[in-house]
Parts: structure tokens; sequence; C-alpha cells
């Protein structure tokens, strides 16, 4: 076999090839990051909020933009696609086919004075066409490469170059050329093609939107109002065609009443391969309808127009009944017929079908269609080339066993082009996909990797501080609300500010460049940016005043979108006096800032698993094969979890060969010690050095640790469950129909009840798995009785992805789906042998009784009974609902906010087996981040004792919430531990010897903070 390459090629640049770039950056590999456009970001880039959070997209997305854009050991290449390859997997060469840029992006800077020059407007792909561009062009402002692009089709020079070169003439205009001082217009730049050598490529080529105009009866492309979710996203996106301003494209009015239209594109078998459910519609629909209340001057009418609500994810239920209850979007379940003109010029009747069958219309003044996603054509391209199977709907082929595996060894797949997914699904396979990748290589891990080159720290301790202010618009989020420029202007007046400035994106990627010169020409000593959150974007900000050689801690950041324009946005005068006050205390607060130092800790390279269900025994095997030991630790006398109790998956596949081949894989692998009928009874440590105590008596130290508990099954107390054996959960059900045992073996009549513990209080969360689970249970009834009826009761069904294929086989089957409400929900009585089960069916408006041999209950996925408990011993908290909490939703899905913990399975939320198994490579993926390191960095923002001080009452000791304080017996102080330690000041607030200061918390900046506050 040829030698290993120690590379990797990550195919796509939106969130799911940025995540797996990273990933696989911080474990020791080099990534070539392929994107076909000239910028990564991807679709996310385009949204304006994400849900359930309302989170700003970019907010949040460009971080990893920038952090992608300038990782020593990420090669961007953009404008380019595969066109072949060949080798085995660990030695690939792929040849690589990149269109001319025109713009070298090593000299541009995106200073826009070509755009400027340029005389050519065209529609702008990346506003969905609802505004226009130069034929130079960058694809967004915070466009990462920060880098301009001339589109040769559009080019007057360009398009007239060879016939001007024929004759002997000088070609057209050229004005953009003229007008760049850098030089950085290249209008002979060629197509370059040239082959590269990785050892895995990871597959991320996103999706494409359904584009209606074939849908003739909704008038998309006919009437100027009828747009699509995307272009919706375009319109309230601060950086869009409006500025972010809610107006409709005919006359450019505020609309007082807007529609949406769901299912567009899917779930319709009329349409050649569009038979799916695209699984985010739903929910992007409602976070658009509460959106656009808040962007509204006026009260606005938002009404959604369903089959079926698919709220399935996690969070994603409560936000559907918050849209109902607190914002008021009206949902209207409905067959729609045609959208037609309205009354009033510019309008929109909708004509459908309620519930009943009631013929309906209703005026709006825009609709917006819910559109599907679409396989990318140049994906099913690509897969082509790369020789992959697709499914019957062209998206990439995979087993539910190794859902991020392709049909050719070496090659991984991850996010929409798997299945239609949300961000954190996609955010997981990435990781999943990178530690596929990771375990592949992990013999040469670390054979082409660079070092990161920092300059060295300025001594800035005998010069008087010099300050610079960035004030961020961040688009419309805080500039339509607060008076940016004039805050910019106001912060040139305070003490020792010697530049400050205003920006459209802080965030991006030539604002970073922007900071680290003005450091440079202005002798800025420290840095204050006013922006949005310093939760996801101060490491961003930290990091790049250190690569102008400052010391990451002369810095402060100013909240003016949480704190500011989100809380005040009703009242912009006193919005912009706060961000004056805010970045005067921020000033003030840094002013006394010193440099704060990181000392490195060692890592143990060994890893703790809690939980020996599917998910667990999945992470210890994928970061065993990786050579880090793991000890698994499993609670019960033997492994496997409630996937014992399964018998088959979602899609029917047979649990058993993959539950049993899963145990023998980690049983006899030799990295992997397990530990059954154990629990950890106590923990200490931090990153990189964890130490564990188990119940067997053994102490385990470890780098890294990976939970993954496992969930359990509600036993319900309603519909007669425990009372009468002809009631059971589905559970129960399949175990009995695979066994032949009584009473299903001899039931003609089976009644099913969906969401039984689920959607109401106090569960307001959906369980995902319910709904597929009931109908593959039915439809394996019906194949042993065919003659057998069937009901299925249900609120709504769920059956998201390709899962709805099994909800159209049912209903070709003769199963019967009665929809019920959550204030009429079924009656269930005992009538002998029999069961009576009424239902108030909505379409008939009348009571169902139906005679039942059987009752399964599609009951609750709880969290685990013990997540809390263990939840204590490593610092990282749980819900209301005993699931865990991510560090954060969409980005970091199997990170806890404790570093060096990781979570996978359903101890984090209901999930299929699937999507539990790519959770728990994804965590492995991100555990490995860790181990792979030599040593990690901790102190700066920690608490330090004064031992002359100290006067050894250990009030800290017993107030200290992470166990980072121990006291000194011999010399009687206490003795803080940097690596553990996290900033909170309960010690230093609580020391009444005032022994303790915290590193950029000192009482000195406290006290001037809230001086400059009151003044």
């Amino acid at each position: 076999m040829s030698d290993k390459i120690g590379a990797v090629m990550v195919v796509g640049g939106g969130v799911a090839g940025i995540q797996a770039a990273l990933d696989l950056a911080e474990s020791g590999y080099y990534v070539y990051l392929v994107e076909r456009s000239p910028a990564i970001g991807g679709v996310m880039a385009q949204l304006d909020k994400t849900f359930p959070t309302n989170d700003c997209s970019m907010c949040i997305l460009a971080p990893k933009l920038v952090e992608c854009g300038r990782h020593p050991n990420i090669k961007l290449i953009t404008n380019a696609t595969i066109t072949g390859i060949s080798g085995e997997p660990g030695n690939f060469t792929v040849t690589i086919k990149q269109a001319p840029r025109y713009v070298d992006p090593e000299k541009c800077v995106a200073c826009g004075d070509c755009a400027a020059k340029c005389p050519v407007k065209v529609k702008d792909e990346f506003n969905e066409g609802l505004g226009e561009r130069k034929a130079i062009f960058i694809k967004y402002s915070q466009a990462v490469p920060a880098a301009y692009m001339i589109d040769a089709s559009k080019c007057l020079r360009l398009l007239h170059m060879e016939k001007a070169k024929a004759a002997g003439k000088e070609p057209p205009c050229g004005l953009c050329a003229k007008a760049c001082q850098r030089g950085a217009i290249n209008f002979d730049d060629t197509e370059k093609t040239f082959d590269l050598n990785v050892g895995a490529i990871v597959l991320a080529p996103g999706f494409d939107e359904y584009v209606p105009k074939e849908l003739k009866a909704l008038g998309y492309g006919v009437y100027p109002n009828v747009v699509t979710s995307i272009e919706f996203e375009r319109i309230l996106s601060a950086s869009g065609p409006y500025g972010g301003h809610l107006v409709r494209p005919s006359d450019k009015k505020e609309p007082k009443k807007i529609a949406w239209i769901q299912c567009v594109g899917s779930r319709d078998r009329k349409l050649e391969k569009g038979a799916y459910c695209s699984s985010v519609c739903c929910t992007y629909a409602i976070k658009e309808a509460i959106i656009a209340k808040e962007h509204s001057a006026e009260p606005l009418d938002t009404a959604i127009f369903y089959m079926d609500m698919r709220t399935y994810g996690k969070g994603f239920e409560a936000y559907y009944e918050k849209a109902k209850r607190e914002h008021g979007v009206r949902f209207i379940r409905a067959r729609i017929f045609s959208v037609e003109p309205g009354e009033k010029e510019g309008d929109l009747c909708i004509r459908y079908a309620d519930e009943s069958g009631e013929i309906k219309r209703e005026d709006f003044d825009m609709v917006v269609l819910s559109v599907g996603l679409r396989p990318a054509k140049t994906a099913v391209e690509t897969a082509k080339v790369l020789g992959l199977e697709l499914n019957h709907y062209d998206f990439c082929k995979t087993l539910e066993a190794d859902p991020i595996a392709t049909s050719r060894p070496g090659i991984f797949v991850c996010g929409t082009f798997r299945t239609p997914m949300d961000i954190p699904q996609t955010v997981m396979e990435a990781s999943a996909a990178a530690a596929a990748a990771q375990t592949l290589l992990s013999s040469v891990r670390g054979t082409m990797v660079k070092k990161e080159e920092l300059p060295p720290e300025r001594d800035v301790s005998q010069e008087e501080p010099r300050i610079g202010v960035f004030v961020c618009h961040c688009g419309i989020n805080i500039g339509g609300v607060v008076n940016v420029p004039e805050v910019a202007e106001y912060a040139k007046t305070l003490p020792n500010v010697v530049y400050a400035t205003h920006n459209l994106y802080t965030c991006s990627q030539d604002t970073q460049q922007l900071i680290k010169e003005k450091i440079k020409e202005y002798n800025l000593n420290r840095v204050v940016v006013a922006a949005c959150t310093p939760r996801t974007h101060e490491p961003l900000f930290q990091a790049t005043i250190r690569e102008a050689g400052l010391n990451p801690f002369l810095f402060a950041f100013a909240s003016l979108r949480e704190q500011v324009s989100w809380v005040h946005m009703k009242d912009k005068e006193v919005a912009t006096q706060k961000a004056k006050d805010l970045v005067r205390a921020a000033v003030s607060k840094v002013r006394l800032a010193q440099p704060l130092s990181l000392v490195p800790v060692p890592i143990n390279r060994s890893v703790l698993v809690i939980g020996g269900g599917v998910a667990g025994m999945t992470a210890a095997l994928e970061l065993a094969n990786q050579g880090f030991k793991v000890d698994l630790v499993e609670k019960e006398g033997e492994l496997g979890g409630l996937a014992r109790r399964l018998h088959f998956t979602g899609e029917g596949t047979e649990v058993a060969p993959i539950l049993n081949n899963l145990i023998e894989a980690v049983n006899s692998h030799p990295n992997i010690t397990v530990h059954l009928n154990t629990k950890v009874v106590e923990a200490s440590g931090y990153v990189g050095n964890f130490v564990s105590k188990l119940s067997n008596g053994k102490e385990i130290t470890h780098g890294a640790t990976v939970i993954a508990i496992g969930g359990r099954e509600y036993k319900p107390t309603e519909y007669l469950y425990g009372q009468n054996p002809r009631v059971m959960t589905q559970l129960e059900f399949e175990d009995a129909l695979v066994k032949g045992q009584e009473p299903v073996a001899g039931a003609n009549t089976v009644v099913m009840i969906n969401c039984v513990g689920s959607r109401e209080e106090p569960r307001m969360y959906c369980s995902r798995i319910c709904c597929t689970e009931a109908i593959r249970n039915a439809l394996k009834f019906k194949e042993k009785n065919p003659q057998a009826r069937v009901y299925i009761l249900y609120r709504d069904i769920r059956t998201y992805g390709f899962k709805e294929d099994l909800y159209t086989k049912a209903r070709e089957k003769g199963i019967v789906f009665i929809r019920y409400s959550l204030d009429r929900k079924p009656q269930v009585e005992a009538a002998g042998d029999k069961l009576k089960v009424t239902v108030f069916d909505p379409i008939l408006k009348e009571d169902l009784v139906i005679e039942a041999d059987v009752l399964a209950l599609s009951a609750a996925v709880l969290g685990p009974e013990d997540a809390r408990e263990v939840g204590q011993l490593y610092k990282v908290t749980c819900g209301m609902d005993d699931f865990y909490l991510e560090a954060h939703m969409k980005l970091r899905p199997v990170d806890f906010a404790t570093d060096g913990v990781f979570l996978c399975g359903l101890a984090h939320a209901p999930k299929f087996l699937d999507e539990s198994i790519a959770q728990a490579k994804a965590a492995a993926a991100r555990a490995a981040t860790v181990l792979t390191k030599d040593a990690i960095l901790a102190g700066g923002i920690v608490s330090k004792v004064d031992p002359a001080k100290c006067s050894g009452c250990r009030i800290c000791v017993s107030l200290c919430p992470y166990n980072a304080i121990s006291f000194d017996e011999v010399n009687k102080v206490s003795v803080i531990n940097e690596a553990v330690c996290k900033g909170c000041g309960v010690c230093a607030a609580a020391c009444p010897s005032k022994a303790i200061t915290m590193g950029g918390f000192t009482d000195e900046q406290i006290f001037a903070e809230i001086e400059a506050l009151l003044s």
C-alpha cells in the first residue's frame, strides 16, 4: 500500500465545510478547502437570523469565517471544482480546475475603489437578484477571502479582449485597473488546472434552493410580491438589497400582511424527485414570521399555511408555541390551490381549502414560498467524478450504521448533501466526517502542518495608554437602532483615545486587517470593540490584536447588541446614549488593563467515555482507532444501552447486527478498557488533566471526557397504561411484534396514539422519533397481517427528510391517519377483551369510535435520570427537561461550556440511531482537537492570591464552583489552580482580606467602569 498523506481535502465552503476544515486543522492535518464560488460562507451567510435563538446568522458565522481564513493549516481554493481523482484511501490524487479571478487576492484589500468606477451593473446572485452588483464585485461584505473578482461574462473589457487584440486595438474600459492603487487587477489571468495529494476527502457541497417557477399556480415569477424564503431572508438582512428594511419588491412599501406557504418543492409527488421533506422549512418560516414582526414599524399580520408543522429539533417546539402565544403568528392547516392578484394593486389572494374542506380566500401584501432543499447540481456532478453512489433523490447514499461514509472508502460526506438538515445537525456531521478522516490518517497526523508564527508581544508597560475604539453597525442589528457614527465621534473625546471609527461589520476579515493596521499606524496599545456579543466574538478580536503584537488582554468589549439595540429598539435616542455610556465604561476599564500571561499545561492523551450505549461505544471506538487510550464506563452489566430494546432503526434496518458488531469491536479493542456495573463517583481537574474516581475503586486520569449516558422511555400515566395489558408503548409493541407475543400476535385492529408525554407541559418538546417509529411499527405489523386495520392518531406527522417515504408507503398500505388536537385528546376505555378508543375527526367534525385489540402509545423520550448527578461532577448543566445544554446550539452542538467535556446521543436530545452515531463521531473529533495538542494555554482572566494578605479563612475554597481553589496547610494560604479557574470572580468578591484579585477585573478597573457609567 502506498504511503498515506497527512492532508485532507474538504469540498464546499459552507458551515459544514468550515467546521470540518477547522476540526481537521486543529487536530494535526493540513486542509485544502475547495469552494466553487469566490468566497466561503455558503447559504448561512445569506441568512438574516437563525432559529430557535434568533441569533444573527452572520454574527455567529463571521468568527468561523475569519478563523478559517487565517488558519495556517487551511488553504482556501475558491472558484474551483474537482475534475478528476485517482489513488486509494490514504493517498488520493485530486485534479482541481480553478476559474480565473482576474484580481490578485494577495494584493486586493477590498477597498471597493474598483467597483465604484465600474460602469456595468448586473443582478446580484447573493441577494437572489433583488439587488445589483458591479461586474467587478465581492460576494458579500464579510466575504473570506476579502477580495474582489471580475465576472468575465459581464466585464466590458474581457468580453471584447480577444476581438480588440486581434484588431490591434486597446480593449475597452479598464476603469477598475486604473482605480486600483494596489495593482491587483490582472486581465490576463487564466484558468488553472493542478493536482493535489490528499489522504481523505470530506464532501460538504451544500444544497440548491428549489426554484418554484414550474408551480405556475403559486405565481412565482409572475407576481413580484411572491418571493421565496431565501429571497425573504435577503430582504430582512441588514446587508440585503433594502438594508434590512422590510418592504415588498413591487413598490417598496412596508407590508401589513404576509403569508408563508409551506412545502413548496417538498412533499410533492407530482414533482420529479420532490417527494421528500426538506426538514427545515417549517421552523425557518416561523423564524421569518417572528423576525418580520420585529422589523415592521407597524403591527404586522403573519400567517403560515401548512400541512404538518414539523418542529422536531431541540428547542423547536417551544419556539413554535412562543410564535403562537407571544408573537401572534397565525397557523392555518390548509391545502393551497392558487395565488392570484388581490383586490388592491400589488396584493395577492390565496385560495385554499381548510382542514374541513371548506374553500376560502384571503388577501395578503406579500406571499413567501417556503422552498425545499435540493441536492446541488454541482454536488451531483462532483459525486459522479468521484464515483459515488446517490440515492433515488440524488443525495449522497450512506448507511444508518455509518452515516458519513460514502460508497467509496476514504471519501466522507456531511451536511445537506447527505439529507436535508438544520445547522446544528450539519455542524455535528461535519465534525463526524472530520473524525472519520482523522481515524483513517491517524498514523500521519502532524506530518504536514505548519506552526503559527506570531510576532513578539510589545512591552507597553512604560507607555501611556493609547486606545483605539472600533464601533460596529452590525448591519442594522445595532446600526438600525443606535446612531453608530455619533457614538464613534463621542469615543474620540474620551481620555487616551487616539483613534476611533465605525465599521459596517467589525468582525469581517477586512476589518480585522484594518484593526492591525491602525494598531501599527497609531501605535495603539489598547483596543475597545463596541459590537454584538463577547460570547462569540471576544476571542476573535483578542487573536487579532495578538497578531498585531499586543497582549490579547489589553482589550475590552462593549456589548451594543444584547445590552443596547435589542433591549431599547423602540427608543433610538436612549439606545444611543446608553451605547456612549458603555463605550465610556469600556474605555475607562481598558485604560487600566495590564498584560496577562498564559501558561502551557501538558495534556493527558487519554479519554473517559461515560455511557456504554451506541453513542458512547461509537465515540470510544473512534478515539481508540485514532490511537488514544479510552476508559468506557457503563453503569449496567452489559453494553448496548437503550438500543438493546430496539429491533429496527427508523427506516427499518435491523439493529442487532449493528449493535453486536459495535460491542464486539469495543470489547476486542486494545485501546479500550470497559468498566461494567460502574459509575463515576468523584471528578476533579480540568481540560487536559481530569481525574475521575470510579465506583469499582479505580482512579482514571484523562485529558477529555465524553458524556453519553443515553435517555429513557416515558412510562405513561394516561390511556390506561399500566392498567390494561392491551395498552403498551411502541417499544413494547415492537418487541411483542417481533417475538410473536400476545396480544399483538392475534390483533386485528391496532390503534396508535402519538405525542404521549411530549409537546405539552411539563415536556414542551418533540421527541423526534415517535412519528417514524409508529409508522414503521404499523408497516411491520401490516406485513405480518395485511388484512389488519391500523389507525394512527396524531397531532402532526413529523417524518422529516427521506422518512417521508415511510409516511407515503403507510398511506398506500391503507393505514389510517386521524389528527387530534391537544384540547380534544382521544379517550380510551376498557370494553371487555377490547379497548374502545374515541377520537374527534376534524374533517368529519364528529367523534369516531374504534374498537381496538391493542393500543400502542408513542411515549416521550426522556433525558437520563442521572443527568444532573453526572453533570455536577464535571460542572456541566442540564435544561429543565434533563437533557444537557450544549455550549452553543448552532456552532458547538457537541461541546459543553466546560472545556474538554463533550456530549453525544440521547443525553443531548431525542434522536435517531444514525444521528446518535454521527454525533458520537463528532464528539470524538472535538475531543481529538484537545488530545492532539502537546499542551493547552491556561491563565489570563483568572484569580490570583496574594499570600501576604491571605488570612487562611478558606471562604474562597468553599465558594468556588469549579473546585479551583485548595488550601496549603503548610503555609496556611489558599492556592488557585489557574488551569481550572474560570474567572467567575466569586472568590475575589467574597475574600474579606482583599487578598484575591482577578485578572482583567481588578477593583480599580471595576470602580473605574462604575464611575464612568455614573458620570
